[in-house]
């Protein structure tokens, strides 16, 4: 009898222990809603102050859109030759604090006659690019393929210089529609007189064409021999495609790595040509777009903005009279 009281205590004890915990989850959800309750009644009590305040700000906002001009904006996408990335963010930062100190000796220096600063500011960001990574595992997939031969090489180098040169966007902000885009299009050309980087697409320009006549030399020989060898192959009437060709009684040469090597020769000549297209200018102008209305944020717009900040500082004010009235008490 004595050995079973141990477990009957232990058991009530329980029950006690529940029975308290219910308890203080009762109290603690009687005085969420007697919180709530509270809230409610105070905004009852200042309905009619709060909608004063709304409607208020609603009409103070609404003037002040009418009464502030619209602000345009220009954004050029453009893309850095040679390595002029740097260069590129140090001109742009030159031109926003020529901005800010109201320069007209300068701006007058890259002819801008007559400039209006009010609302004017330039930005610059990279562009981001979407990436896809299912697409990106089925390139990686194919690159496998390529492993084993001379054409990996060409393929990694032509994508680690496709990732490290992103396009970059130019956005002109002002006011005067009709002076912005002139703006933008003589800063634009402001920025391609670096007299370096000038001097450097001269050297390339001129290797790249003196490296596309010699391909096309190559080129022009290199058909010779293989018209020479198919007039020689149709006199056997042999149809093989195994046999190989002696140059200047040198080794002999495969006829296959002969049409290789032409091919190699035409895509070098392409990729020239696309890059003397391309590099003409230090920075690149890919886009430039048309002035447009900057659209602002919802909370960005007076409208919006101005009954905000209004019942924000009325709800401020409250809890500041509150707390004060608390701590009067407590002294």
């Amino acid at each position: 009898m004595a050995s079973n009281q141990p477990p009957a205590t232990q058991t009530n004890s329980d029950e006690i222990d529940l029975g308290q915990l219910f308890q203080l989850i009762g109290r603690g959800f009687n005085a969420i809603f007697r919180w709530v309750l509270r809230v409610f009644l105070y905004l009852k009590k200042n309905m009619l102050l709060l909608i004063g305040l709304v409607v208020v700000g609603l009409a103070i906002g609404y003037g002040l859109n009418k009464i502030i001009s619209k602000k345009f904006k220009t954004e050029v996408i453009v893309k850095p030759q040679i390595e002029s990335k740097n260069y590129l963010y140090d001109v742009v930062n030159e031109i926003q604090s020529n901005i800010k100190s109201k320069d007209t000796l300068f701006f007058q220096s890259i002819g801008v006659e007559n400039i209006d600063f009010n609302g004017l500011n330039i930005k610059i960001s990279r562009v981001a690019e979407v990436g896809n990574s299912e697409s990106d595992l089925k390139y990686l997939e194919l690159l496998q393929s390529f492993e084993n031969t001379d054409a990996i090489a060409d393929i990694v180098r032509a994508e680690l210089q496709n990732k490290s040169s992103f396009n970059h966007r130019i956005t002109f902000y002002y006011k005067n529609a009709d002076f912005g885009r002139e703006f933008a299009q003589k800063v634009l050309n402001y920025i391609n007189t670096n007299s370096y980087f000038n001097r450097f697409l001269e050297v390339y320009r001129s290797n790249a064409n003196a490296r596309i006549d010699e391909d096309q030399k190559l080129l022009t020989q290199v058909d010779q021999i293989i018209t020479n060898y198919t007039t020689g192959l149709a006199a056997k009437g042999s149809t093989s495609t195994n046999e190989r060709i002696v140059l200047d009684n040198q080794e002999q040469v495969n006829i296959a790595d002969i049409f290789e090597y032409k091919t190699g020769l035409i895509r070098d000549i392409e990729a020239k040509k696309l890059e003397l297209e391309e590099r003409t200018v230090p920075v690149s102008v890919i886009n430039l777009g048309q002035p447009q209305v900057e659209q602002k944020s919802f909370f960005g717009k007076s409208i919006v903005l101005i009954p905000v900040i209004f019942v924000s500082v009325f709800f401020i004010l409250s809890v500041l009279v509150y707390l004060n009235r608390k701590s009067k008490s407590i002294v």
